[in-house]
């Protein structure tokens, strides 16, 4: 899935939708003691109050909510897996009947309980629906003829959310002119803020992908492996971040890990050309060919195929593996490349970099920045210094 096919369904999300019907709804609270099922249920998802449809629906729409690679992932299930999740999720899609859907639903929930342990009370829910999507409308069309033409997909989305203690309040009963202590003995269920979820299937311009399901984890870059490849038996991800490392480690061991500033701004603009260039393209992406080419004309010397091709192999044990253009490179219009020293960090564009050079100066290692104008901190103009001006000239003397 790219982010368009992503956004697409997720918008959808709302209440009183005809094109989303969402069938049944399934939840199961889990026990962090004992991490048995306390208690499951299912229901009609037309029958919940609106108030709880419209909770659930914005808890559906953070589970898709979040950068591919960073905390979306499409993974591919794994090949011959017993008791496959592939399977038991498109049993449970093909199925009308409510009693086999919850069976298989918690063949799933089986697999969470499995070597875990959660710190916390759990619900799970699962959601069996269609997702319904207008084809392009023609010319002369009108756009109520155009809904008559739709793609039908159906989907199971699943999401995972913590309880929380409720709260200890102190209230003031007006009627009876008191102060009373309230505490409420019943869990709190976080849908704001699901700590797990997936989509299955994966949708492409409008075809379904039963081969992959797309992942959903808490943080960025913060996977559950045991989710990934024990409960949705997947393959596992490349991050974003791993991306942008393998490519460093790579560049290091084809060029060497010292470079100055001016070529590492080259090889980010041409990687940025790249991307510009295939931008109709959901994700451009780098074989050792390419990012042979990007070096190359970033003005890097000694390059060959044989050299990137070898270090594709030994840093990531396949030389023809693929790098997202958009994992390496940093977001171009904001300050976003960190440079770390003792004495100060600063962060820069890409495209800044050229502006910049490591230079020794009186002995002293500096890091100078070239300005086409004065600096402004905190409103105030910075004097222009001759510091190491008056420096020369006592050394010329001496």
């Amino acid at each position: 899935m790219n982010k368009k096919d992503i956004a697409d369904i997720k918008k959808q999300f709302k209440v009183d939708n005809d094109l989303m019907k969402i069938k049944d709804i399934f939840t199961v609270y889990i026990m962090k003691e004992s991490s048995d099922i306390y208690h499951h249920q299912s229901t009609p998802f037309e029958l919940l109050e609106q108030e709880q449809q419209e909770l659930f629906m914005m808890n559906f729409k953070k589970v898709l909510t979040g950068q591919l690679d960073q905390k979306l992932f499409e993974l591919k299930f794994q090949r011959d897996v017993e008791n496959s999740s592939q399977l038991i999720l498109h049993q449970g899609i093909l199925t009308n009947d409510t009693e086999e859907w919850k069976a298989h639903m918690l063949q799933m929930v089986e697999k969470m309980l499995k070597d875990k342990q959660y710190e916390m009370d759990i619900v799970v829910t699962f959601i069996k629906g269609e997702y319904l999507k207008p084809t392009k409308r023609n010319s002369g069309e009108t756009e109520e003829s155009v809904r008559d033409k739709v793609y039908s997909h159906s989907f199971i989305l699943g999401s995972i959310n913590k309880t929380q203690d409720p709260k200890k309040e102190l209230l003031f009963d007006y009627v009876a002119k008191e102060f009373k202590y309230n505490f409420v003995v019943d869990p709190v269920i976080n849908l704001k803020a699901p700590i797990g979820g997936f989509l299955f299937p994966c949708f492409t311009d409008h075809v379904a992908d039963v081969n992959h399901v797309l992942y959903a984890a808490e943080k960025p870059y913060e996977l559950d492996y045991h989710f990934v490849e024990k409960v949705l038996n997947a393959e596992d991800a490349m991050t974003a971040e791993d991306d942008k490392i393998v490519f460093e480690e790579i560049v290091k061991d084809v060029a060497g890990d010292q470079i100055n500033t001016s070529t590492l701004s080259n090889v980010y603009e041409e990687i940025h050309r790249v991307v510009v260039e295939n931008e109709e393209e959901d994700v451009p992406k780098l074989d050792y060919r390419d990012v042979e080419q990007v070096l190359k004309s970033s003005g890097i010397e000694n390059i060959d195929p044989e050299k990137v091709e070898s270090a594709f192999k030994k840093i990531i044990d396949d030389e023809k593996f693929e790098l997202k253009a958009t994992s390496i490179l940093p977001k171009y219009e904001s300050k976003s490349i960190k440079i770390k020293t003792k004495v100060a960090n600063i962060t820069v564009s890409p495209q800044d970099l050229r502006y910049m050079r490591q230079v020794h100066i009186n002995g002293k290692l500096c890091l100078m920045i070239e300005l086409e104008e004065n600096t402004m901190i905190e409103g105030f103009e910075m004097i222009p210094e001759v510091l190491f001006q008056k420096a020369e000239e006592q050394d010329e003397e001496e």
